[in-house]
């Protein structure tokens, strides 16, 4: 991401963002742990036909503030409209897609379309995904006990942060991100986000769903799950990747990514720029 760092203050948090490009706009939310420099290579591919904007969720990355789902809904609505933006699609990857889909419940006149990229399974109020999944408690207590170095390193080599890749640009940018996690929402509980499993038929939104081919089977049968429950889902696989294929396969990714929103988001999205 080329366009150098804006910050925004919101609610006693100070948020790191990006915008680049014009027209439509596209939002993306990054994912546990991570910041919004996983998406260095979407923003340079997109932004000649939309107008891009990422941002470092509070707590994450280089914003501050105390991480919440609930809270990342509210900052995704102050900074669309500090942006002037009335209607936009949005990109969320792993506990980003649950930002994005309490966005298109609580406003959905904002959300013209929805891309979900290895979401967690909606079935509880769990703030990152299934427990199984992602164990919160043992890390809580990893954090508690040992630090968040300790932390940093044990979650290096979990599943979900297994590249297929053997990009060297890629591996380091995850590495950074990793290290650059400050574990706010492991040493202070958060409150756990409303669970709207039961809500999901309700959004109208065009919406893809994605999941790397080398995905963990939790994230594929989640996805498999959310494309069954939302009324206008399609499921599309990016091949040779794992959980998080914008850095697996960029290519792939792009490509996926940029046919749909030129089919909803060019067509339905309006911005004021």
């Amino acid at each position: 991401m080329d366009n150098p760092d804006q910050f925004i203050e919101h609610d006693s948090a100070r948020l790191r963002f990006r915008s680049a490009g014009s027209g439509p706009a596209v939002l993306f939310v990054h994912g546990w742990a991570l910041d919004m420099d996983m998406w260095g290579a979407q923003v340079r591919a997109l932004a000649t036909a939309f107008r891009v904007i990422a941002f470092d969720r509070r707590g994450f990355g280089l914003s501050t503030g105390q991480p919440g789902i609930e809270n990342d809904v509210d900052d995704v609505q102050y900074l669309l409209g500090a942006l002037d933006v009335q209607r936009t699609a949005i990109v969320g990857m792993s506990q980003g897609a649950r930002v994005a889909l309490r966005v298109a419940l609580k406003v959905p006149d904002l959300v013209a379309c929805l891309v979900l990229d290895g979401p967690p399974s909606e079935r509880l109020p769990n703030p990152v995904g299934d427990a199984d999944d992602v164990p919160m408690e043992i890390y809580r207590q990893l954090v508690r006990q040992q630090g968040v170095e300790a932390f940093r390193q044990q979650w290096a080599h979990h599943p979900l942060m297994r590249l297929q890749t053997s990009d060297p640009a890629a591996l380091s940018a995850l590495l950074t991100m990793i290290e650059r996690y400050p574990g706010r929402d492991l040493l202070n509980a958060e409150s756990p986000a409303s669970s709207i499993g039961q809500r999901l038929d309700s959004i109208g939104a065009p919406t893809l769903v994605i999941n790397g081919e080398h995905d963990t089977p939790a994230r594929i049968a989640a996805g498999s799950a959310m494309t069954n429950l939302l009324p206008r889902a399609r499921r599309s696989i990016v091949p040779a990747a794992g959980h998080i294929p914008s850095l697996d396969n960029p290519a792939a990714y792009n490509a996926l990514l940029s046919g749909f929103l030129q089919v909803h988001a060019a067509r339905m999205c309006e911005t004021k720029i």
